[in-house]
């Protein structure tokens, strides 16, 4: 009998504690985005946007040096945004007549449609669609790009290799840490949940917060660069706008991709015709040394010729590639 009071308060605890948590987590998952930072701010508004199939699609487009044809377009990283690139902005435009970013699909100040298919494939079309409105489709273009850009960088690549007319132009490609071998990437736990985590996916997205993307992001850079409070919120911002926390699942699909299409992405670095750097801070935790370097080396040391430069005191591996 006694037992069985236990049992029947315990039953009414848990109720009572469901009732309460129901309404508290009803409240969070509306929790609004956070106001953007004057800086952030700016940067969107000193931007534009141009609609592709229907969606709006934001960049950067600066005019730098006179006289230079030099024209470079950087590709961001997962899950920020053009914003990334804001300190080293007015250093390139010294160096570069044109100076254009923009944020992918479902990243930053762009549409983040739901449901949608997002691919590295529409994410190379979408760049392919910017320079042809910005006129520049038969300009030679420099590509920089990091981490999930790099994978867009690929596709281009292999576009470019294959001469397909209305494709784009590449004069040279930087590359700089990102998973361009799967078998040497190492995603973070929480990303493989978001990924593969099926009907929990959902659930995940709109639990997330500013503490656990923090938490989670600040492991990826080196011990002397990880980025300052403010600047986590400014990412934090980007990804709360247009409710793209709920979009993050469907973006993560592009391991899965990189991993179907390997021998296309990873092929196009090979036998190049154009400069190819690559730029390797090795205290990369996704991305991990020496693991990835000696794959590296393996899969162009045949190609052209082969570079290697340790610079210890930047804590990172410079390669050329240039078999032209």
């Amino acid at each position: 009998m006694v037992r069985r009071d236990r049992l029947r308060r315990m039953r009414e605890w848990w109720v009572q504690v469901g009732l309460l948590a129901v309404p508290l987590l009803a409240a969070y998952l509306h929790i609004p985005p956070p106001q953007l930072s004057p800086a952030l701010h700016s940067w969107k508004s000193s931007g534009k946007f141009f609609t592709y199939k229907g969606l709006r699609i934001f960049y950067q487009d600066s005019v730098g040096v006179v006289g230079s044809p030099e024209i470079v377009v950087l590709l961001h990283g997962f899950p920020t945004s053009s914003y990334d690139w804001y300190k080293i902005w007015e250093g390139l435009t010294l160096r570069f007549h044109r100076v254009i970013a923009l944020d992918f699909l479902g990243f930053g100040f762009s549409d983040k449609p739901r449901p949608h298919h997002y691919s590295i494939f529409e994410q190379a079309s979408i760049v392919e669609a910017l320079l042809r409105h910005l006129g520049l489709q038969n300009r030679r273009i420099n590509l920089l790009s990091h981490d999930y850009g790099d994978i867009v960088a690929q596709e281009l690549l292999y576009r470019f290799k294959q001469n397909r007319s209305g494709r784009l132009t590449i004069k040279s490609l930087c590359l700089s840490n990102g998973g361009i071998f799967p078998e040497t990437h190492r995603p973070l736990l929480l990303q493989k949940l978001l990924k593969d985590g099926g009907m929990l996916s959902p659930i995940l997205t709109r639990l997330m917060n500013f503490f656990v993307f923090s938490r989670g992001l600040t492991p990826v850079f080196g011990p002397y660069t990880r980025p300052s409070e403010s600047e986590l919120w400014d990412m934090w911002a980007g990804i709360r706008n247009n409710d793209g926390n709920l979009v993050i699942d469907s973006l993560l699909q592009y391991i899965n991709q990189r991993k179907k299409f390997r021998r296309r992405w990873v092929g196009a670095l090979a036998s190049v015709t154009i400069p190819i750097h690559f730029i390797y801070g090795p205290l990369d935790p996704v991305n991990p040394y020496p693991e990835f370097l000696e794959l590296y080396r393996v899969c162009f040391h045949y190609h052209g010729h082969y570079i290697f430069r340790d610079v210890q005191e930047n804590a990172a591996a410079v390669h050329s590639v240039d078999s032209g």
